[in-house]
C-alpha cells in the first residue's frame, strides 16, 4: 500500500506534523503577545492623557460645561428623537441618490451622437452640484423655495433640506458609478453583444453589477458622510439631533446636549465605517496596508 512522505497510509486521516504544531503554537504565542502589548499600551496613553486632562486648571469648568451627567440625562430624551428625523432623511436620502447617482453615470456613459444631450445633461449636473457647496444648495432650496409659495409646492424644510441633500450627494455618487462602469473590460461589453445581448441588456446584467461591487467601498463611505451630513438640515430650523442640542443648551448655556448630539452620531458612523473596512478587506482594497 503506498504511504505518504510521513509514513503513514493515504486511507488514515491526515494529521499535521510536529513541526506544523509548533509552528501553529509559535502563531499563537506571537498573537497572543502583540495582542497583549497593544492593550496595555493603550491603557497607559489613555490613563496618561486622562490624568493630565483631568489635572489640568480648567478641567472643572469644562467638565461642568460639556460632561455634566445630569444635564446629559435631561438633554437625552430630545435630541434621540431628533436624531431619528436624521436617520429617516439618511436612509430615504440614501435610496434616492443611489438611483439618481446610477442614472447620471448611465447617461454619462452612453456611446453615440444621439445621446449627446443626456451626456450634457449629466455633465452639467455633476459639475454644477459638487462645485455648489452642500450648505449653500440646502440654504437656497430650504429658504427659498418655500418662499416663493408656489401652488402645490410642499413647504416642509425637512423635505427641501432632504431634496439639497439628494441633490449634492448623487453628483459625487455618480462619479463613483461612473469610475465602476468604465472600470469594466471593453472585452466583456464586446462579448456580451456577440452573445447577442442588447446595449441595455448587457448593462443590466454584465456591466452594472461588475461596477457596483468594485465601488461598494466608497460608496459605503459616501454613506458614512451621509449620516452625519444629515445633520446639516439644523440651520434650516428644523428640529434635529442637532437643533433639540441647541434648544437645550439655550436654557443655561450648557453644551452638554451637544456632547450627547455627537456621541450618538458616533454611535451610528462607527458601526457603518468598521462594516465598510470589512468590505474593502473583502475585495482586497487594503492590500498590504491592512485596517483596524
Amino acid at each position: 500500500m503506498p504511504l505518504r512522505p510521513d509514513g503513514a497510509s493515504l486511507t488514515d486521516p491526515w494529521r499535521p506534523s510536529p513541526t506544523e504544531l509548533e509552528r501553529r503554537a509559535y502563531r499563537r504565542a506571537r498573537t497572543t503577545r502583540s495582542a497583549l502589548v497593544s492593550a496595555t499600551s493603550t491603557i497607559v496613553v489613555g490613563a496618561l492623557v486622562g490624568w493630565l486632562v483631568t489635572r489640568s486648571e480648567g478641567w472643572p469648568r469644562v467638565q461642568e460645561t460639556f460632561f455634566s451627567w445630569d444635564k446629559a440625562v435631561d438633554s437625552f430624551p430630545a435630541v434621540l428623537t431628533g436624531i431619528w428625523l436624521n436617520i429617516r432623511i439618511m436612509v430615504i436620502c440614501g435610496i434616492a441618490i443611489a438611483i439618481i447617482g446610477m442614472t447620471l453615470a448611465i447617461m454619462r456613459t452612453l456611446r453615440g451622437p444621439i445621446f449627446f444631450p443626456l451626456r450634457l445633461f449629466a455633465t452639467a449636473y455633476v459639475d454644477l452640484f459638487r462645485g455648489l457647496p452642500l450648505l449653500l444648495v440646502i440654504y437656497l432650496l430650504g429658504f427659498g423655495v418655500p418662499a416663493l409659495r408656489l401652488p402645490n409646492v410642499p413647504s416642509s424644510l425637512a423635505l427641501w433640506g432632504g431634496v439639497a441633500i439628494t441633490l449634492s450627494y448623487s453628483a459625487y455618487v455618480a462619479e463613483v458609478f461612473r469610475a465602476g462602469i468604465e472600470s469594466v473590460h471593453p472585452s466583456q461589453r464586446a462579448a456580451s453583444r456577440a452573445l447577442g445581448l442588447s446595449h441595455g441588456q448587457t448593462l443590466r446584467h454584465v456591466v452594472v453589477p461588475q461596477a457596483v461591487r468594485r465601488v461598494m467601498p466608497p460608496l459605503m463611505n459616501d454613506l458614512v458622510s451621509l449620516q452625519k451630513d444629515s445633520g446639516l438640515i439644523a440651520v434650516l430650523g428644523v428640529v434635529d439631533a442637532i437643533r433639540a442640542a441647541q434648544i437645550e443648551s439655550a436654557t443655561d448655556f450648557n453644551y452638554t446636549p451637544y456632547v450627547v448630539a455627537g456621541f450618538l452620531f458616533i454611535c451610528l458612523t462607527i458601526p457603518m465605517a468598521r462594516f465598510t473596512d470589512h468590505v474593502a478587506k473583502r475585495q482586497g482594497w487594503h492590500g498590504s496596508g491592512g485596517t483596524l
